[in-house]
């Protein structure tokens, strides 16, 4: 029973992560229809200055968790101003030029990354975050608390800003109605640019989170994509509440599996649940 309940633990607080890394993700995906692929991108460069801030001095970590969620929101609207909405603009099939534009982005990210800090692996190194406490007798790892922590954090400030802010409302009504509410008098463009740079600022949060948990390489955005991928698909794209269930699902199943089954099963387990809902339920678990 301890080591179940050992998984669980450690998937919630896993999948607590996963689900503000993905957050952004599905906001991006409703609010202006584009897949951006440079999304867990940006949580590895945010990763990148976390390890970076860290080794050169003790304090390095917390301004990583200030610093990286200012600059990548400034990134992401300046990118979304410069890059996303001019190509978005020339053509008809959003989807793919969006999808696109924004793979040359994380592509260049990743080469960016690698030139600096080589492809290789890297851990981030934490003191505090080595330790363990003991929680119902199972101990857990103060690093990944830490990590849920952070990602409950961001979850919240994001659910105020979509539920309790005009410009939050805004956005959540461009992803409902875009035609009615330009004849409102909401502009639309301003809004999608908070809404990019906003989803932009939570996966630099998750990134600097996720450090605390996995080791990262430049190449480790195409792998977190796709968790961002499975939990918004399967939570429904534009559901914050659906985002962050999935999320605990995905995590628990992601600790869990190994108790029974070989670990490599994993991505054939969950891509068959995705399989599943999408079946029984096209638009996900939750809609918002």
């Amino acid at each position: 029973m301890e080591p179940l309940l050992q998984a669980v633990l450690s998937g919630l607080l896993v999948g607590s992560v996963l689900a503000l890394l993905s957050a952004g993700f599905g906001l991006v995906w409703g609010a202006t229809g584009t897949i951006n692929i440079s999304h867990t991108a940006f949580s590895v460069a945010a990763a990148y200055l976390a390890y970076w801030l860290t080794s050169v001095g003790p304090w390095g970590f917390f301004l990583a968790l200030i610093a990286a969620p200012l600059l990548a929101f400034a990134l992401g609207v300046l990118t979304y101003r410069s890059i996303v909405r001019p190509a978005a603009v020339k053509v008809r099939d959003l989807g793919l030029v969006t999808l696109v534009s924004t793979l040359g982005i994380g592509v260049a990210l990743e080469n960016s990354l690698a030139a600096v800090w080589g492809p290789g692996p890297r851990v981030l190194s934490l003191a505090v975050a080595a330790e363990a406490i003991s929680v119902f007798d199972v101990s857990l790892p103060v690093g990944t608390l830490l990590a849920a922590s952070f990602a409950w954090l961001g979850l919240v400030a994001l659910w105020f800003f979509l539920y309790r802010t005009y410009t939050g409302k805004a956005v959540r009504a461009v992803w409902q109605d875009p035609v009615g509410t330009t004849l409102c008098g909401i502009d639309r463009d301003r809004v999608t640019d908070i809404a990019f740079g906003a989803a932009t600022a939570t996966a630099a949060l998750a990134g600097v989170s996720m450090a605390l948990i996995y080791a990262f390489s430049p190449a480790a955005y195409i792998e977190w994509l796709i968790w961002a991928f499975l939990i918004v698909i399967v939570g429904g794209v534009g559901s914050l509440l659906g985002t962050f269930i999935a999320g605990l699902l995905v995590g628990v199943v992601s600790t869990t599996v190994g108790l029974w089954v070989p670990f490599s099963w994993l991505p054939a387990i969950l891509f068959a649940f995705l399989i599943g809902v999408v079946l029984w339920r096209p638009t996900g678990l939750f809609r918002i």
